[in-house]
């Protein structure tokens, strides 16, 4: 697989230099991004400009990466222009993946990602119920 990796605190960037994320391609990029899990990183953006088409063990491993993401309230961002293969992906009916036309965005989706988390989604911790015997007051 011929890729560069980029680290940074929050994020890892892969530049997948391939076109097809397939044969032996998904295994590789299974392998390094388990390594890179390992490594405490929970965000991942893939940059796949060059990438045209997707086989059955691709789809497999896109699956279970972006499932390691979300796991551990992470992100998987893809980064392409190609308006053929964003069709193929959506096609793929992964959960929760990210398309994005340029890094700049992909980056900014993953401290978006890490903002929400942060402040808890706008979890507050009350339930509907909690506020049963509260009115409305009628004054300013």
């Amino acid at each position: 697989m011929n890729y560069k990796l980029e680290k940074k605190e929050q994020y890892v960037y892969i530049d997948l230099e391939e076109a097809a994320f397939a044969k032996e391609v998904p295994a590789a990029f299974e392998e390094t991004a388990r390594s890179i899990f390992r490594e405490g990183y929970h965000s991942l953006i893939i940059n796949m400009q060059t990438v045209k088409s997707v086989d059955a063990a691709g789809t497999a491993v896109l699956k279970k990466v972006n499932r390691l993401c979300t796991n551990d309230l992470g992100l998987l961002v893809i980064v392409t222009r190609d308006d053929d293969f964003i069709d193929l992906l959506e096609g793929l009916k992964i959960p929760d993946l990210n398309i994005m036309t340029t890094k700049e965005e992909a980056i900014d989706a993953v401290f978006m990602n890490n903002l929400e988390n942060e402040f808890g989604a706008g979890d507050d911790d009350y339930d509907d119920e909690d506020y049963q015997s509260v009115s409305e007051s009628k004054e300013p």
